[in-house]
């Protein structure tokens, strides 16, 4: 199974893949987690030419087409072929985060991100966990957490907003695969929640 957890900034969605992934393991299942942009070699140097940097660097046309590279590379050398040897796949951000930052933050340019997403990837996740976190309180955790993406942070608060309410109307559009978690409470109750999720979904 493919899964991907996604959110605004600070929402704790890479806390909660990790606990996923360690909870999994000990049920025995064969996991592999990763990350979005990067996960692969050549996704990861193509990371570091996203996210460092002038925020000004590329073009929002550019950028998506450095998104799009790094995520082929990504399915090609790690992610299907893990789940051809039939491991769990966990992804921390997939292509909903390139849909809403870069199609959404950067102009509207949604319609040439799924017309590439179909063109070079061609498959979505089989279960998306969105944790839904309040705007300010993911800012002021992403803002205090500092490091590399704080180059899309920069942003600031009414971007936040506009990528939660993306986030959800995404989640709405697509209820069949994704599922919506409260990440507004203490980390434990969250995975517990996520946790139930994916049983039920692996079932």
């Amino acid at each position: 199974m493919f899964l991907s957890f996604e959110g605004i900034d600070g929402s704790g969605k890479s806390t909660q893949a990790r606990l996923l992934a360690d909870s999994l393991r000990e049920s025995g299942q064969e996991v592999v987690l990763t990350r979005e942009p990067g996960g692969s070699p050549g996704a990861e140097e193509i990371r570091r030419l996203v996210l460092e940097g002038d925020p000004d660097r590329w073009s929002a046309e550019t950028e998506i087409l450095l998104f799009t590279a790094a995520r082929r590379d990504h399915m090609e050398r790690l992610i299907l072929p893990a789940l051809a040897e039939g491991k769990v796949v966990i992804c921390d951000r997939f292509a909903d985060s390139t849909r809403m930052y870069q199609g959404l933050s950067r102009g509207d340019l949604r319609a040439l991100v799924d017309t590439l997403h179909d063109l070079m990837i061609g498959r979505e996740p089989d279960l998306t966990v969105l944790i839904d976190m309040d705007p300010d309180t993911g800012l002021a955790r992403a803002i205090g957490r500092g490091g590399a993406e704080a180059r899309f942070e920069e942003f600031g608060p009414d971007l936040q907003r506009r990528m939660r309410d993306g986030f959800l109307a995404l989640a709405q559009d697509n209820a069949a695969r994704f599922r919506v978690i409260d990440g507004n409470r203490p980390v434990d109750t969250v995975a517990s929640d996520v946790r139930a999720t994916v049983d039920s979904a692996l079932r």
